[in-house]
């Protein structure tokens, strides 16, 4: 689904207000990591469009990024160049990371946008998991952001805001929606309705499956790697987690 939805991804997100909201609280955690004098390496695990990625190096962050979506990749890579910056930006998914990038490369790992909900398995989980700490040196940081799946469980909760976007080229009006599978996995939807100027409306759907990652089964799966230390919150911007009312469910952990 990500390799079509490439050319609206950036549609689809609204950056500048994402970025004023997450990017304070990943850069307080990202502080106290800070040895003196030294900048950090941080590599974003499922980079997109490589957003986050670029923003954190404009601040002065040595950052790579990775994401199984070859078109992704590319797209992150335009837009390193236009903004002038030099990122080492790898078609590379989970379970492979360490090998690509090297072991023990990295002071910071990020998992952003409900990317890890899709491993399907609980093995699946666990070698992404194990690949993450391989990444990191001691004492080092994974930052993952999922969705609140404790709410979307208990309430069944199908649908999501609907995202609009507007500029000269046209308008598109973004869709989510999930089914509720048998087996206990996801199918999530995105319908994009898209209408250049002059033009009438178009559609497309497309689909993709997740497994539902409760917070508990999470937290459990990142001590059973090994992380040493962990925190639930509730959002990017560091709110409390709550498992009944949270959009986000953020995972903070120390290898």
């Amino acid at each position: 689904m990500y390799d079509s939805f490439t050319s609206d991804y950036d549609r689809f997100n609204n950056w500048p207000a994402r970025l004023a909201f997450e990017l304070p609280f990943i850069e307080n955690l990202l502080k106290a990591l800070q040895p003196a004098g030294k900048p950090l390496k941080v590599l974003d695990a499922a980079c997109g469009t490589g957003q986050h990625a670029l923003a954190l190096a404009r601040k002065g962050y040595t950052v790579s990024g990775a994401d199984l979506s070859s078109p992704m990749i590319a797209a992150a890579r335009e837009n390193a160049r236009l903004a002038g910056l030099n990122l080492d930006l790898r078609a590379v998914g989970f379970g492979s990371l360490a090998q690509a990038f090297g072991p023990s490369s990295f002071d910071a790992v990020l998992c952003l946008g409900n990317s890890l909900p899709h491993l399907l398995t609980a093995a699946d989980l666990d070698r992404a998991l194990q690949d993450f700490a391989a990444c990191l040196h001691p004492g080092g940081m994974l930052l993952i952001q999922n969705r609140n799946f404790d709410a979307v469980m208990r309430s069944r909760q199908r649908w999501m805001e609907p995202q609009p976007f507007r500029d000269e080229s046209g308008e598109w009006l973004f869709q989510r929606f999930y089914d509720f599978e048998a087996n206990s996995l996801i199918r999530f939807n995105i319908v994009t309705l898209k209408r250049l100027p002059g033009g009438d409306w178009s559609s497309s759907v497309g689909s993709t499956f997740l497994r539902p990652q409760i917070s508990t089964d999470l937290a459990a799966a990142v001590a059973r790697i090994g992380f040493t230390s962990s925190s639930l919150f509730g959002s990017l911007n560091g709110d409390p987690f709550d498992p009944a009312g949270s959009g986000n469910l953020v995972l903070w952990a120390i290898k």
